[in-house]
């Protein structure tokens, strides 16, 4: 692992010290340790989690947009930001879940590894974004649902003038053509997409980088389940903030 990672990491441009490299790979043990007692990751394999999830991860840094205050939503085991918080120790990190049993596996790994200027946060996007509203310098997310649901849920958490990075599949520029139009509602403006191939595998990342240019009208996030079942669409007026 030490040696994919190390290379790895080079060959994406990411500054990987032998102190960096022995905590990915302690928080590689907890994970298979702790998913033996609950359903953490389907990958398990050393090769695997260096690969497609700390790699995987890390490709989010090459955009250059991981800065200052970093909130990681719906977080699951840790990925992307916990690795980008243990390959760019200056960031303040909130990771969100709506799970406690994750954030208590990442509240264990934080203390092993006295990982600091992290904390965890139980919470459905919808609500955590009432407490936590504009608060953040960048926001990332990695598969936890559609583009147009995912703009719904991240979007509120962004600071005016941060940014939202969406980590996802080969399926991205299908995803962000549907949700163009909930992002410019909820404030976003598509800077680019971001592709950056994952080391030692023949995996692209794409990764979908908005701009936050306007606050977020109030009534969003919706409550939990709207986003899903009613995705932003239609015709809007954008000053009010509603359908027109």
């Amino acid at each position: 692992m030490k040696e994919i990672l190390t290379k790895g990491a080079a060959a994406l441009g990411i500054e990987a010290d032998a102190e960096k490299i022995s905590k990915l790979e302690r928080y590689a043990e907890l994970l298979v340790e702790w998913n033996e007692k609950m359903n953490l990751t389907a990958i398990t394999d050393k090769e695997g989690i260096a690969t497609k999830h700390f790699l995987d991860s890390m490709t989010a840094l090459t955009t250059g947009k991981v800065t200052g205050k970093v909130a990681d939503i719906g977080c699951g085991a840790g990925f992307p930001g916990l690795v980008l918080k243990i390959m760019k120790p200056e960031i303040e990190l909130t990771l969100l879940d709506s799970l406690k049993k994750r954030l208590t596996f990442l509240d264990a790994v934080c203390g092993e590894l006295e990982i600091g200027n992290t904390e965890t946060v139980h919470a459905r996007a919808e609500d955590g974004a009432r407490l936590m509203r504009e608060s953040f310098d960048t926001v990332v997310s990695r598969a936890v649902a559609n583009m147009t649901v995912l703009a719904e849920l991240c979007l509120p958490f962004v600071k005016v003038g941060g940014y939202f990075l969406a980590l996802k599949g080969p399926l991205a520029d299908e995803e962000l053509s549907a949700a163009k139009r909930a992002i410019e509602v909820l404030g976003g403006k598509v800077e680019s997409i971001f592709s950056a191939d994952i080391p030692f595998t023949d995996l692209e990342h794409k990764i979908i980088i908005v701009k936050k240019v306007r606050h977020t009208p109030m009534q969003y996030p919706r409550k939990a389940g709207i986003a899903a079942k009613s995705p932003i669409g239609g015709c809007y007026n954008l000053k009010k903030g509603a359908k027109s």
